[in-house]
């Protein structure tokens, strides 16, 4: 049986592909007279059709275009494939498609199998990567431009955003004198920066805490700078890109705007600046998890002394018994990490007032965000054995952040329309 469908596919396809071919090239309507004008601005003069094979979603098709050559800039161009989108490219539009969605779920040799798999489509994986890393090039230019995304009112009377990073391993030049974590003092990655936006008006049906929206979440990454200074006319780059999926999902409108982040001081420092009066939450994870570092420091060795000195350091986050916690902490100011998470604590007080910030029905876990980082960015750029460059990462996550915000089709039809 499989033997018999995968046949009849291929003939299938083999029989419309020859369709396509002959239609279009029974078409003359792409001779537009013996001269037209050359994008330098002079002439350039009709030359003749020439032949080429393109590879659509179909199979190969030899398309014989009008060709126009100008001899001022010594420049050719097609008119057919301008219009049919096929200008500096052997792949159609929807191949190009196929294999932006298959590279950006995947690793370019994986996607390369993938599109020979499922679509009887043979694509090496360098021509899958290039491919892919020129669509991601155009749908970041795209969200620079404001003008394919469109912004929404708020989806909800409370609104998210979440802020974060992770490390990407990149080549070595990518690193060059940049400071690390390695045993030299060397760095082996860069930082890929992750906004997302969600809602959370549905509630546990036991615990009756909010959860997010299902649809409802949409990411934004670049390894892009996040510092800046007073002095600086402009945003830093990453603030730039916060401000525009902020604004995309209608976030600055929202009756209730809550920024969740994990206590690093960039991203209060971004959020003061962008969204003033926004509601600053750290996540409370990652305030647990320095409480349960200093009970390890305090009690090394002791399993059930760790837990219990870190459980009830919790609670009194949880309940709002700050002052508690705190003399906790200082008590045991002979352990380093102890005095570190008082510092910690002190500073971001005001955004672990998890209390009240649960009785106002807010959400206190940026598990949003943290899961984008590995979904979003883990799983595609961190793989075994991968070295990007920040231009080619930037790329994928561009066309990865696109596909899982759901506006790849409008980004396809902002595309089409275009040519």
């Amino acid at each position: 049986m499989e033997a018999l469908e995968t046949a009849a596919r291929r003939c299938a396809l083999q029989v419309a592909a020859l369709a396509v071919q002959d239609r279009l090239n029974a078409d003359g309507s792409d001779w537009q007279g013996p001269r037209l004008p050359c994008t330098c601005g002079q002439p350039a003069r009709y030359a003749g059709r020439r032949a080429k094979t393109f590879l659509t979603a179909l199979g190969p098709v030899e398309l014989h275009r009008a060709y126009y050559h100008c001899g001022a800039c010594q420049a050719g161009f097609f008119p057919r494939d301008r219009s049919l989108g096929l200008e500096g490219t052997s792949l159609s539009p929807a191949t190009t498609r196929m294999a932006g969605t298959a590279a950006a779920c995947a690793s370019f040799a994986e996607a390369s199998e993938l599109l020979d798999d499922l679509a009887g489509l043979r694509v090496s994986p360098k021509h899958v990567e290039r491919v892919a890393e020129a669509l991601g090039r155009e749908i970041d230019a795209a969200e620079r431009s404001g003008t394919v995304f469109a912004s929404v009112p708020p989806s909800a009377p409370t609104m998210y955003l979440g802020i974060d990073g992770t490390g990407v391993p990149v080549r070595k030049s990518e690193t060059a004198g940049r400071p690390g974590k390695q045993p030299d003092g060397s760095a082996k990655t860069r930082e890929a920066k992750l906004i997302t936006a969600w809602t959370a008006e549905a509630r546990h049906p036991q615990t009756g805490r909010p959860m997010r929206d299902p649809g409802s979440v949409s990411y934004c990454a670049a390894i892009e700078s996040a510092a800046s200074r007073d002095t600086d006319r402009h945003p830093s780059a990453f603030a730039q890109r916060v401000r525009r999926e902020a604004e995309r999902r209608g976030f600055p409108q929202a009756g209730r705007r809550v920024v969740l982040g994990d206590g690093a001081l960039w991203i209060w420092s971004l959020c003061q600046e962008q969204f003033p009066g926004a509601v600053q939450i750290v996540d409370l994870f990652h305030a647990k998890e320095h409480l349960w570092t200093v009970s390890r420091q305090l009690h090394a060795g002791h399993d059930a002394l760790i837990k219990a000195w870190a459980d009830e350091r919790c609670d009194e986050l949880e309940g709002g018994r700050f002052e508690a916690l705190l003399a906790a902490l200082r008590s045991a100011s002979a352990c380093e990490e102890a005095s570190k998470c008082v510092e910690y604590m002190q500073r971001n007080r005001d955004r672990m007032r998890y209390a009240e910030f649960r009785a106002a029905g807010l959400c206190v876990g940026s598990g949003v965000v943290e899961s984008g980082c590995k979904s979003i960015v883990g799983s595609r750029l961190k793989q075994s054995g991968m070295k990007w460059t920040v231009n080619g990462a930037n790329a994928i996550l561009s066309l990865r952040c696109c596909i899982k915000s759901r506006r790849y089709e409008d980004f396809w039809e902002s595309r089409s329309a275009a040519n």
